[in-house]
C-alpha cells in the first residue's frame, strides 16, 4: 500500500530547543555490529541503485552514543557502491562532537534530526532503533517527511530509500519497514535462526507502525499466527537444520502471503512480505 507523499509535520515534531533540528533526543544506545542484518540487507537490495547514483548519499539517521553503526554502514554499502558516502546524523550536539575523530573520506558527521542536514536528496537514510521511542501516532508524519528527502523516482531507479525498523542490543532479531519517495513498500523480518525457538519471537521487535497491532483482527498478527503454523509445520525439516526449516516455513507462509524474496534471502534468516498485507487497519 502506498500514498502519495506530502510532508506535514507533526505539531510534536518541532525543532528542538535552541536548534533547528527536528525531533527528540533518544536513549542512544548502542553496539558494534548491531545492524549487521538491516546492513546486509541494504546492500543486497539497494546496492544496484546506490552504484548508479550520482551522488551515493547514506544518511545513519540517529546513530546513537557511539558512531559505529555509521562507520559500520560506510564499510558494508562501499563493499557493492564504492563511491558511497555516509553523513550520520544526531540530534544530541555531544554525540556528534564525539564522533568527530572518526570522520574520513566518505565519513561525516552532522548535527540534525528528521530534517535531514544534508544538500540535496540522499539515496538511502537508515533510522534503526530510533522511532521505537516515539508514540505510534507520530510514526506516519516522520516517515512522510523522510521519505520526501528522497531522492525521487527517475527512469530506471526507484529513488531513495527509507528503511526504519527496530533490534534488539545484540542484533540477532530485527524488524525494519522500506519506504521509497511515495511511502511504504516492505516489511522484512530477520534473525539469527539458532536463536529462535518460532517466528512470532520477532513480535517484540515490530517496528513502532506495527508493535502495538500485534493483535486480534490485524494483519500483522495474523501473518505471525500463520507463520507459526508454517513453522510447526516444517518441523520435520528441523534435522537438516535450523536453515532449512525456516526456508521450508516461508516457502509454505508464500501461498497465503505475498512474499516478495526468495531462498537466496531466506538462507540468510529473512523474509520479506508487502507492506499492503501488514499495514494496520484504519480505526
Amino acid at each position: 500500500m502506498t500514498a502519495r507523499v506530502t510532508p506535514l509535520p507533526h505539531p510534536r515534531l518541532r525543532p528542538s530547543r535552541g536548534s533547528a533540528a527536528v525531533g527528540n533526543v533518544t536513549r542512544g544506545t548502542t553496539n558494534p555490529n548491531r545492524l549487521r542484518r538491516m546492513d546486509r540487507w541494504i546492500a543486497a537490495t539497494h546496492g544496484a541503485v546506490l552504484r548508479r547514483a550520482a551522488d551515493p548519499v547514506a544518511i545513519d539517521l540517529g546513530y546513537g552514543a557511539a558512531p559505529w553503526t555509521a562507520v559500520e554502514l560506510l564499510g558494508r554499502l562501499r563493499s557493492v557502491a564504492p563511491r558511497a558516502r555516509v553523513v550520520g546524523v544526531e540530534i544530541e550536539p555531544d554525540r556528534v562532537a564525539a564522533a568527530r575523530p572518526f570522520e574520513r573520506d566518505g565519513l561525516a558527521f552532522r548535527h540534525g534530526g528528521f530534517e535531514i542536514p544534508v544538500p540535496g536528496r540522499p539515496v538511502l537514510v537508515r533510522a534503526a532503533n530510533v522511532l521505537r521511542q516515539y508514540d505510534e501516532d507520530e510514526v506516519a508524519d516522520v516517515w512522510r517527511r523522510l521519505c520526501a528527502r528522497l531522492a525521487p523516482a527517475d527512469g530506471d531507479s526507484p529513488g531513495g530509500l527509507l528503511v526504519e525498523g527496530t533490534c534488539d542490543e545484540i542484533g540477532r532479531r530485527h524488524v525494519w519497514v522500506a519506504l521509497g519517495p511515495l511511502g511504504p513498500r516492505t516489511v522484512t523480518f530477520a534473525t539469527r535462526l539458532g536463536s529462535l525457538e518460532r517466528p512470532s519471537d520477532l513480535a517484540e521487535r515490530l517496528p513502532k507502525a506495527l508493535i502495538h497491532r500485534n493483535v486480534p483482527g490485524e494483519p500483522v498478527h495474523a501473518f505471525l499466527r500463520d507463520f507459526d503454523r508454517a513453522w510447526a509445520a516444517a518441523a520435520p525439516y528441523a534435522s537438516y537444520g535450523a536453515r532449512q526449516r525456516w526456508i521450508r516455513a516461508v516457502r509454505d507462509l508464500g501461498t497465503d502471503w505475498p512474499v516478495t524474496d526468495t531462498a537466496g534471502r531466506w538462507r540468510q534468516g529473512e523474509v520479506t512480505v508487502a507492506w499492503s498485507a501488514l499495514a494496520p487497519r484504519a480505526h
